[in-house]
């Protein structure tokens, strides 16, 4: 574990492209076919996914920094109690909140933009659902990882990614298919 941490350490935007094209782009894979989509999964989207999660990572890993700067500023200038500084799950629950209603509705749709150019596809459907997973899944997902040392931080949310693939393509299922 002590070589991931290091490894987190040296080289923290390499480290989340990684964790993000592997877990993001696997998440994608396995909720097409647990879905039972009929979208393409060719060697050749599979890459275009990859390269798309690496470069969402970056945007995901400078908002995770910001938005810790941007609850210590707001601190700082008075508009919250120190307490929120102080106190860790605040601080997490205050940090998750703002990072996801003001970052994640530019997350989520241009993450769906860039979908839409690797599919050559003009899928703009249920981005509503997408957006509202940003209060039922993403808000308290992200608590979570904000109460974890910074080094975990960026991995979990790489696994967070992988489970909501996985938790839509089976809510997307019938209760049939699923059994």
């Amino acid at each position: 574990m002590r070589w991931y941490v290091e490894f987190v350490r040296d080289f923290p935007f390499v480290s989340a492209m990684i964790q993000f094209s592997i877990l993001g782009t696997l998440g994608d894979y396995v909720s097409v076919k647990i879905a039972g989509s009929k979208e393409n999964l060719s060697a050749s989207v599979m890459v275009l996914k990859a390269l798309e999660w690496a470069f969402l990572s970056i945007f995901i890993k400078i908002a995770f920094i910001g938005y810790e700067g941007f609850v210590s500023a707001l601190v700082i200038n008075r508009i919250l109690p120190t307490s929120f500084a102080e106190d860790s799950f605040l601080n997490a629950v205050t940090r998750s909140a703002s990072m996801n209603l003001q970052f994640g509705v530019f997350l989520v749709l241009f993450h769906r933009l860039l979908d839409n150019l690797i599919l050559h596809a003009k899928n703009w459907k249920n981005v509503d659902k997408a957006l509202f997973s940003l209060i039922w899944f993403w808000l308290p997902a992200h608590t979570l990882t904000f109460l974890l040392p910074k080094d975990f931080q960026i991995g979990l949310a790489a696994l967070w990614s992988f489970m909501l693939g996985l938790m839509l393509s089976l809510f997307s299922k019938s209760p049939q298919e699923v059994k």
